[in-house]
């Protein structure tokens, strides 16, 4: 289902959570439980997966991670500041100690000038504190974004565990 490096890297996120003692939470948007689904490929990865949530509608951002409506009214749910609140409040509603948090545009549509097909915020909590990342992607295709995005949120993990 998901290529070799991906498997790689959810088997590094796996093995470093495991060494550490950490726990896992996600929070995702357009990814649709893609970062989740990467890690539970691993075998044992039941030992760091907290849980994961898959939060698509701002309704379920603001219930489920706390999200400020104020910051999506503000920001909109593609944005530096509703990422952060979903990976603080993936880690806050959860046992994890290390969570990350994707929200943008696959496309086809949705986007606009401001926010172009293809933007993706992305945010990581972990022992070495809170950091956001921002990514064009370009209008790839919604499956080319949406593994992109995957691939990012890994690599995010992937530091905040080993951090």
């Amino acid at each position: 289902m998901f290529s070799q490096d991906i498997l790689r890297l959810a088997q590094q996120i796996v093995a470093t959570a495991a060494e550490r003692g950490l726990m896992i939470a996600t929070a995702e948007s357009c990814t649709g439980g893609l970062v989740s689904a990467a890690l539970t490929a691993v075998p044992g990865s039941s030992a760091v997966l907290d849980r994961g949530f898959v939060t698509y509608s701002n309704a379920a951002k603001q219930q489920m991670l706390g999200v400020p409506e104020a910051t999506l009214i503000a920001h909109g749910a593609v944005s530096e500041p509703t990422a952060r609140a979903m990976a603080e409040g993936a880690a806050a509603q959860s046992n994890a100690s290390v969570s990350v948090s994707v929200t943008g545009i696959a496309g086809p549509g949705g986007g606009g000038p401001d926010k172009p097909v293809g933007l993706v915020h992305f945010a990581a909590v972990g022992p070495g504190g809170l950091v956001h990342r921002m990514e064009r992607f370009g209008d790839l295709g919604r499956d080319a974004v949406r593994m992109a995005a995957l691939r990012v949120a890994l690599e995010m993990l992937a530091e905040r565990a080993a951090s």
